[in-house]
């Protein structure tokens, strides 16, 4: 009898941390599924909200279009634990900071960009880890 029930409480948690992990896996997005490799793009603006967060660190930054409007754009980078090896930390972009992004716009023609390098305004050029690829480390 005790056997039966640590069987059950044991395949009751195995199955909770599937369902639990399973949302985490399947909310992560391929490269292609939402980025146009064809679509390049570099933005200049200043950042307005940072999110150090898995599975990709992201940061928002208010861009001029050619009409003059100001768009906020949500900038995609790799997810944080990369970022730290390729030299990040999480003080690197400051909100307000004037930077430069470059990367690949999003499909569906939103205001998103999975980045590839970012130009901090000390002029240091920073590897975003885009997930689409770039080829580049600087």
């Amino acid at each position: 009898m005790k056997k039966n029930a640590a069987f059950s409480i044991a395949t009751a948690i195995v199955l909770v941390l599937i369902s639990v992990y399973s949302s985490t896996v399947l909310a992560h997005h391929s490269f292609a599924a939402q980025y146009d490799r064809n679509k390049p793009a570099t933005l200049n603006g200043a950042v307005t909200k940072i999110d150090w967060i898995n599975p990709h660190a992201r940061f928002f930054m208010d861009v001029r279009d050619a009409s003059g409007k100001v768009v906020n754009w949500e900038i995609e980078l790799a997810a944080p634990a990369m970022l730290l090896r390729r030299g990040w930390t999480r003080n690197d972009l400051k909100v307000g900071e004037a930077v430069t992004v470059s990367g690949s716009l999003a499909k569906d023609g939103s205001s998103l960009l999975n980045a590839t390098s970012v130009v901090l305004s000390d002029g240091k050029k920073v590897f975003a880890g885009s997930s689409g690829g770039d080829g580049q480390n600087p």
